[in-house]
C-alpha cells in the first residue's frame, strides 16, 4: 500500500497517505487498487468512517500498514 501511494505521490497523486480524498480522481486511482476495493465500496467506507486511511482499512477488514 505505502509503496503504491508513494509512487502515486511522485507522479502527482496521493499527497497524504493517512487521508483518502475521494473527491480527487488521482486519489481514487491510487486508493482503489491499494485497498483492492471498487470505487463505490471505497466511497461508502469513507462516508461511514471518515477519510482516515486506518479507519477505512479497519472498516473494510484490512490490516493496518
Amino acid at each position: 500500500d505505502r509503496q503504491l501511494l508513494a509512487d502515486a505521490h511522485q507522479r502527482g497523486g496521493a499527497a497524504d497517505a493517512a487521508r483518502i480524498k475521494i473527491h480527487e480522481d488521482q486519489e481514487l486511482r491510487s486508493w482503489t487498487p491499494a485497498l483492492t476495493v471498487p470505487e463505490a465500496e471505497l466511497r461508502e467506507a469513507v462516508a461511514k468512517v471518515g477519510v482516515m486511511a486506518k479507519d477505512v482499512r479497519a472498516h473494510l477488514g484490512l490490516p493496518e500498514v
